[in-house]
């Protein structure tokens, strides 16, 4: 689209500007010469142009700037739009004038290899990398998709505490702070609860925010602060749920599809296996799960007496990690819900099955490609009485949750919903290494800055 401030060019629009003069405002990613040519590659945050100065067209001063530029130097750089096939966007700048905003000296990060550990040091500049930029700019795709999808479908958007009285998902993960005269508060591990709230008044609705959790975990998946969406819908069951999950992570990988091929290119995604994400995803009980995973002698890995120890046959009632995950979707090429799990190995809130009163209606979809679990939700207790006796079994103080009980005792419906990880969904679709690269700047158990 068009930039309706005009006195601006970005560099994603110069097919609109071919044969004209324009000027550019960036930073040099690099810069190239020989004899009377310099070649210098710009970005400017929506795309990377080459502008070529040829010494008999400028001045000797311009000349002269442009080879003194470094990498990182910011410019304005005017210039006539050449279409060019072989150039990175289709179209090249003939230099006819050159600003130097600041040269840059000794910027850290060269195009020699660099380790994990300083660059994500030196993250706040890291991330004018082509690879970062791209992985940012999928990552704002996805955040306008989900947005989009749910705005375009009737829900509202509720926004949730970031500081809270109680656990959501469980009192071992919680951030503690104090919380002026009234003791302790919590940084919110979800905006579930609230979400429930909201949808008693306006049936649908979704939360978008930070979310966090202080779990000791150092995997490629977990960050302490991380962003996540959760839809909850008054009278949805949990049909209903794994239906809305299926289409919206559908709507997310086809609108990062036509939105960012460029980006899917430069970070060399396998482009074939992000279009077969098209409904319907398959779907597999727990525990046919379970079975499945010991037809195939997938073990349970635990330690014992501080020892990794595969336990075999798999036990009914674990939890699934990493493991047995990656396992059981390597037979599928889109996600796979896994649905009905065991109660002992969820929140309270969620509700018995009631045709099993060992599992709960409880669903979690897991990604292709090592991508892990990407969506976790169930269908939520609405009776009051069976609701209390819940909170009591965990030993979670009443009185914190009795506005939470109220939902139940003043016009409870059946509800549902889900909770969706922004960044598991960008590695995945990106085909990042590590999450930590999937968000601006990470927050994990050892780092903090910048």
């Amino acid at each position: 689209m068009e930039s309706r401030y005009k006195s601006y060019q970005y560099i994603e629009n110069l097919s609109q500007a071919e044969c004209k003069e324009v000027t550019l405002r960036g930073w040099v990613m690099n810069k190239t010469g020989k004899g009377k040519l310099q070649f210098i590659m710009l970005r400017d945050g929506t795309g990377v142009c080459q502008c070529v100065v040829f010494k008999p067209n400028v001045t000797e001063e311009l000349f002269n700037d442009a080879k003194a530029l470094t990498q990182e130097s910011s410019v304005m750089i005017t210039g006539n739009v050449r279409k060019e096939e072989r150039a990175q966007g289709g179209y090249e700048i003939d230099v006819t004038g050159l600003k130097i905003m600041q040269l840059a000296t000794d910027y850290p990060i060269t195009p020699k290899d660099h380790g994990d550990a300083f660059l994500i040091e030196h993250r706040h500049l890291w991330l004018r990398s082509s690879r970062q930029h791209a992985i940012m700019r999928i990552r704002a795709s996805v955040i306008k998709a989900i947005r989009d999808f749910f705005d375009g479908n009737g829900f509202k958007l509720m926004d949730s505490p970031m500081f809270t009285p109680n656990a959501c998902e469980g009192t071992s993960t919680l951030f503690e702070t104090k919380y002026f005269d009234l003791g302790s508060a919590y940084l919110s591990q979800s905006g579930q609860l609230y979400a429930e709230a909201t949808a008693m008044a306006l049936g649908r609705v979704y939360t978008f925010g930070p979310a966090f959790r202080a779990e000791r975990s150092k995997t490629r998946k977990h960050l302490t602060e991380f962003w996540m969406v959760e839809p909850e819908m008054a009278y949805f069951d949990l049909g209903d749920d794994m239906d809305l999950a299926e289409d919206l992570v559908e709507y997310i990988v086809q609108y990062v599809l036509k939105t960012n091929m460029t980006e899917l290119l430069t970070l060399e995604r396998d482009i074939t296996k992000l279009e077969k994400i098209r409904r319907p995803f398959y779907r597999m009980s727990y525990s046919d799960a379970v079975q499945w995973l010991n037809d195939n002698r997938i073990p349970l890995r635990k330690k014992v007496d501080g020892k990794d120890v595969d336990i075999y046959p798999f036990p009914w009632g674990e939890d699934f990690g990493s493991i047995q995950e990656e396992a059981i979707m390597e037979q599928f090429d889109k996600p796979c819900i896994i649905h009905r799990y065991p109660a002992d190995v969820k929140a309270f809130y969620m509700k018995e099955d009631p045709e099993d009163k060992r599992v709960v209606l409880a669903m979690d979809m897991l990604g292709p490609e090592k991508a892990g679990e990407i969506i976790g939700g169930s269908q939520r207790e609405e009776n009051y009485d069976v609701l209390l006796a819940k909170i009591k079994l965990h030993n979670l103080p009443e009185e914190a949750f009795q506005w939470y009980l109220d939902l139940r005792k003043f016009g409870g419906v059946p509800h549902s919903g889900f909770g969706l990880g922004v960044e598991r969904v960008v590695k995945w679709i990106t085909g990042a290494s590590h999450i930590r690269e999937t968000i601006p700047f990470p927050r994990m158990i050892y780092r903090i800055v910048p």
